[in-house]
């Protein structure tokens, strides 16, 4: 049974509805802009509160049964209401679910922001997020300084609502129509990205479901129960019931998981830090994203039997294998579990030619590994089909050079992702040293070229186009050998350089995280360029 309720706040009386007991967690659910009510989102109040929880949705001002103007309504006032409301209705500590719809994007991340722990999951329906100078301007009717900010192309992508849902890491679910007319859909790529970064993330495709996911959920019952049971997957556990479970049996009988911590530069994946109650250190990898989720299976395997391999290997310090479920049969998101390696990795000016020098050595070391199987054939990242550069002669001719068959080569065992952010250092000065190589999802057999080539785009972008220029001297200083000469070279080397085009940020966002702000989307462009020109010149 659902209750009305009125709620005062601000001069203006907030329209609502509740149902189900007071006790666990709270479900707030809040419609999006426009034309938006409660109204529409009463068959899923009935469904969360049918799975236990006590549920609340209700009309911002301007909207449905509350009174008030919705010209006057802003991004604030409606923060200020939905807080108003929680305090009123959903006790003063207890977990909480939040539901956003659309706009309620927004209103859902900040919220998280504002409640921390106290938020055990997330739903986003098509959500919507706004720039920072948006938040205090009144919607107006549609012509006002709302309308022109938020219209304002990519005016979203500096939202202070991408950094609250990067922040957050409990369970997440998105749900994304097949058809929206409203939501760009960069937008929803950054949520997703953001989600991705801590969250326990689902996405929930819904191919023939328009904008309105409120009206839908409402009229598709299999796909309303399917997008709460998702929600609140896991809710004690913040969504990860099924990897702590997993991780518990990997350690053995009477050890357990006494802290966890997120490891910052990860991309693909999140890698998290965990510390047994003997102290012990592990290393969990755990792909959320969908697409390395779809592909965990081939990736994780991989990675499991390379490290296999590398056991055996005093010259490659690489994590020792400890369990992998690469499908998600009992874990939440394809998962494998690795010891954990000493030192850190390094992306600061320090010691920055030692550290280069070893770089290189190391690599000399991945390559000379004859594996009894050769993993698989290397991929290329990009193609002169696929490859988006800038305008310029400089970028055709770049292009121009990756327009022919690959060159002949000879095959050797690569790690393939093989770059600053993949290695640990330990000590400094003369005591500086290499402790560990990891990410080996990427593991393949082809030519040496491409690992050297990787490296230094990775170095170009991190310390300067200078220094990726130079990574092939350093690498054969320390005995590589097998390169390709001229134009041959150049292939490889640009068919990775090309490969962050137009995106290097794309490379530097786990550097960022270690510090690395002066990284920014121009300096990076700049230095690619930089980096193009140099090797046009120095191989063409």
């Amino acid at each position: 049974m659902l209750l009305d309720f009125t709620h005062d706040h601000g001069g203006e009386r907030l329209s609502g509805v509740y149902g189900g007991e007071p006790s666990g967690a709270t479900a707030v659910l809040l419609h999006g802009g426009g034309t938006g009510s409660k109204e529409r989102l009463l068959p899923l109040v009935r469904e969360f509160v049918a799975h236990g929880c006590r549920t609340i949705a209700f009309d911002f001002s301007g909207h449905g049964e509350s009174t008030g103007r919705l010209g006057e309504l802003s991004l604030r006032r409606r923060f200020e209401q939905a807080v108003a409301v929680i305090e009123a209705y959903a006790g003063a500590d207890g977990p909480l679910v939040l539901v956003g719809f659309s706009m309620s994007g927004q209103t859902v991340a900040d919220l998280a922001r504002h409640y921390g722990d106290r938020v055990v999951a997330l739903g986003l329906c098509a959500p919507a997020v706004y720039a920072a100078e948006a938040w205090d301007e009144p919607f107006g009717d549609g012509n006002g300084r709302f309308s022109g900010i938020i219209r304002r192309p990519d005016s979203w992508r500096e939202a202070p609502a991408l950094d609250a849902l990067r922040a957050y890491g409990s369970r997440a679910v998105l749900a994304v129509p097949g058809t929206d007319a409203v939501i760009p859909p960069a937008v929803t790529e950054a949520v997703q990205e953001a989600l991705a970064a801590r969250a326990q993330y689902t996405r929930l495709d819904l191919p023939d479901a328009p904008h309105q996911l409120g009206l839908w959920l409402g009229d598709h019952g299999d796909d309303r129960r399917e997008f709460v049971a998702a929600v609140l997957t896991g809710l004690d556990d913040r969504g990860w019931t099924a990897t702590r479970a997993w991780v518990a049996k990997q350690t053995g009988p009477g050890r357990s998981v006494a802290d966890s911590r997120l490891l910052a530069g990860g991309w693909s994946s999140q890698m998290r830090r965990l510390t047994l109650d003997d102290g012990t250190d592990l290393v969990q990898r755990t792909f959320v994203k969908p697409f390395f989720r779809h592909h965990g299976p081939g990736l994780l395997n991989r990675e499991a039997s390379v490290l296999a391999l590398l056991a055996g290997q005093d010259s490659i310090p690489a994590p020792g294998l400890v369990a992998v479920d690469a499908t998600a049969e009992h874990c939440d998101h394809p998962t494998l579990l690795m010891s954990a390696l000493p030192g850190r990795v390094r992306v600061d000016g320090d010691d920055l030619d030692r550290r280069l020098d070893l770089l290189a050595a190391q690599l000399v070391r991945v390559h000379d590994v004859v594996p009894d199987e050769r993993p698989r054939p290397y991929q290329a990242w990009t193609s002169p089909e696929r490859v988006r550069t800038p305008d310029g002669p400089l970028w055709e001719r770049a292009v121009d050079v990756i327009r022919r068959d690959p060159p002949p080569h000879e095959g050797r065992f690569l790690h393939r992702d093989f770059h600053p952010g993949n290695v640990l250092f330990a000590g400094t000065g003369p005591e500086l040293r290499i402790t560990g190589v990891v990410d080996w999802v990427e593991t393949s057999w082809g030519p040496a070229d491409l690992d050297v080539a990787h490296c230094s785009t990775a170095l170009a972008l991190l310390h300067g186009p200078a220094y990726g220029l130079d990574f092939r001297d350093r690498y054969e200083a320390q005995g590589g050998h097998g390169l390709a000469t001229g134009p041959d070279h150049l292939y490889w080397r640009l068919l990775d350089a090309l490969h962050y085009c137009p995106d290097a940020a794309k490379l530097a966002g786990p550097w960022r995280e270690l510090g690395r702000d002066d990284l920014t989307p121009e300096v990076l462009g700049e230095r690619l360029e930089t980096y193009v020109a140099g090797l046009l010149r120095r191989y063409a």
